[in-house]
């Protein structure tokens, strides 16, 4: 089963890049002899490039060159081409890249409207080529930012055109939300934009603050500089500076927050690319976790935070590890889903982890967590059995619950402080095909959002009922 990861913008792309370079440290940690195996496959073709750039894949034997299967799109060259002449080079080549060279000046509709219509075709092109070499292509992944103008834009018009070209893949979206303090101005509307569309189209969406990333990073900045644990940053590892010394605080370290968001993905994809006793695959999350259409967000928590051992810290205890997943530190969004209603939870464990721990521990947390009356088994486990380089084991929780509403709630906010006075509402409306009706029809789909969680929270609390069972006449 292959995943085919589409990553677009500015953000996405650096993402995709920070993910495909762990992804490959990953498999040679476990994949000693450099043999093609099934589990480079997934995300890998092997090629034989010594007769071109698009030569043949090679099923069995040595890895001759490894070419991720992906899409990288930006309108901006920037990032694509530093990944061109970084170390990833070989990893991609020109037919997987769309790229010009303006960008969408932080608007929606220029990404959507303009930058869609244009680039549909060759997209769509590109996109049937990659989907030849997967034998079994299970899902797509998208990888954008929600408040530029190229990641909201294109993004969610690839969204749509992966609907229309092959309607029975799931669609799984890792978007990143801006913080209130972010600097462009437009990213309000952008994101309510792009959010109707996610509503729509999306299978399962993962929705990250960049709020959560940078406290996140500074946790761990704090961490190395108290000495805590014993703790120790690796030289020139990925928290670090080029300088080898940890960075100071008033430095964005997109670098290590990009890092996180890869981490994520790197275990939401272990079971499709190593065994384990409890295999899950991508598709099962979407069919265990989302049991309405539209309430497909699932908050994130990930626990170690860092990987490839960048901090020397001692291990978390295994349940110590279960305990964290369920905190407030470790949640990828500002929110507290113990204090919220569960829809469902899954659990995605790696390493040498038993049955019986991920039951007791089910167990031991059930007690404090809310689930609602009519799932009160819904818990979804999966168990890989090759953990992150440098750890024994790690924990994804992933959650459908209802603390996502406060994030809609404040976007829906900053969006109408804006809309109220019609501020830069002109750069949008002179873009053809863009009415104001757009923005209008956006908001009341955010508004219903916002009012099915109201709905559900509601129900918060109430007694709990076990539904009566058949009597069975002896």
């Amino acid at each position: 089963a292959v995943s085919l990861p589409f990553a677009v913008g500015q953000c996405g792309n650096q993402v995709g890049c920070r993910f495909w370079d762990l992804a490959l440290r990953e498999h040679a940690a476990v994949n000693k002899k450099g043999i093609y195996d099934e589990a480079l496959s997934s995300f890998f073709r092997n090629v034989d490039t010594r007769t071109g750039d698009n030569g043949p894949d090679i099923y069995k034997g040595k890895i001759c060159s490894l070419k991720a299967r992906a899409l990288l799109i930006d309108m901006e060259e920037g990032v694509v081409n530093e990944i061109l002449q970084g170390p990833l080079r070989d990893v991609f080549d020109s037919k997987q890249l769309i790229t010009d060279v303006s960008g969408s000046g932080n608007n929606w509709a220029v990404g959507h409207k303009i930058y869609g219509c244009q680039y549909q075709e060759n997209i769509v092109e590109k996109l049937r080529k990659t989907a030849e070499h997967c034998d079994c292509l299970q899902c797509f992944f998208i990888i954008h930012s929600m408040g530029g103008g190229t990641g909201s834009g294109l993004g969610t018009f690839v969204l749509n055109l992966l609907e229309e070209e092959f309607p029975e893949v799931y669609r799984f979206v890792t978007s990143v939300y801006p913080s209130g303090e972010d600097d462009v101005i437009t990213s309000p509307y952008n994101s309510v934009l792009a959010m109707k569309e996610l509503n729509e189209h999306a299978d399962c969406v993962l929705p990250i603050e960049n709020e959560s990333l940078f406290e996140i990073v500074n946790k761990i900045h704090q961490m190395i500089n108290s000495g805590k644990l014993g703790s120790a940053v690796k030289q020139s590892s990925l928290v670090t500076s080029s300088a080898g010394s940890a960075k100071t605080l008033q430095e964005k370290p997109f670098d290590a927050m990009n890092n996180i968001v890869a981490n994520l993905l790197l275990n939401l994809t272990s079971s499709a690319r190593f065994e384990g006793s409890l295999n899950m695959d991508l598709n099962e999350i979407s069919m265990n976790l989302v049991p309405f259409p539209r309430l497909h967000y699932l908050v994130s928590s990930l626990t170690p935070l860092y990987t490839l051992a960048d901090v020397n810290v001692p291990s978390r205890r295994l349940d110590q590890m279960f305990s964290d997943a369920f905190s407030r530190d470790h949640q990828l969004i500002q929110a507290d889903p113990k204090h919220s209603l569960y829809l469902a939870c899954a659990l995605l464990v790696r390493g040498n982890v038993q049955v019986s721990d991920l039951r007791r521990n089910i167990e031991r947390l059930k007690p404090s967590l809310h689930f609602v009356s009519w799932n009160q088994e819904g818990w979804k486990t999966g168990l890989c059995s090759v953990p992150p380089v440098g750890h024994s084991h790690s924990l994804l929780a992933l959650a459908n619950n209802t603390c996502v509403k406060p994030t809609f709630i404040e976007l829906k906010d900053r969006f109408m402080k804006l809309y109220k006075k019609k501020a830069h509402l002109h750069h949008y409306l002179q873009i053809d095909g863009m009415e104001q009706s757009c923005f209008s029809e956006a908001v009341s789909s955010l508004s219903d959002l916002i009012e099915e969680y109201n709905e559900l929270d509601a129900t918060k609390g109430g007694p709990r009922i076990d539904p009566s069972r058949l009597k069975i006449a002896v």
